[in-house]
């Protein structure tokens, strides 16, 4: 049975999963991940908001070593293996960092339509995998 990294993050493993953002009340800015307060205006009326599962990716890099902690990853630095890290902007709401599902900058392109996925990220001590968010060409 696998789980996620950030069970509040998202609503993996549902069906269908979306990652799970918060709307200001006050003034409609949308965050990603969740926020108590709104970090447009400072209002606390925030509420849960499912984002949308197709992105366009705005920019991107490849990181090419192990991460510093808190990195929640087991690799060492014989075992890592370099993996794209994206800013895709989830239609005209929010823009989100993520892992990509690709390394590849020459199978990347400015514009190019993404879809969240969810990928193992290790087995944790009880041999359960854990999953984390990220998007793949769609």
């Amino acid at each position: 049975m696998a789980k996620a990294l950030a069970p509040e993050a998202s609503t993996w493993p549902a069906d269908n999963p979306q990652l799970v953002g918060t709307r200001c009340g006050s003034c409609s800015a949308v965050t990603w991940p969740r926020q108590a307060r709104c970090p447009r205006c400072s209002g606390p009326d925030m509420s849960e908001v499912l984002l949308p599962t197709r992105g366009t990716l705005i920019a991107w890099t490849t990181q090419g070593f192990v991460p510093k902690l808190p990195y929640a990853g087991k690799e060492t630095a014989d075992t890592f293996e370099p993996f794209g890290v994206g800013l895709v902007q989830l239609g005209d709401q929010v823009r989100v960092e993520s892992r990509l599902t690709t390394a590849d900058p020459d199978a990347l392109k400015p514009g190019m339509e993404l879809e969240l996925t969810f990928v193992p990220l290790y087995v944790d001590e009880n041999g359960e995998e854990v999953v984390t968010i990220a998007f793949q060409p769609a």
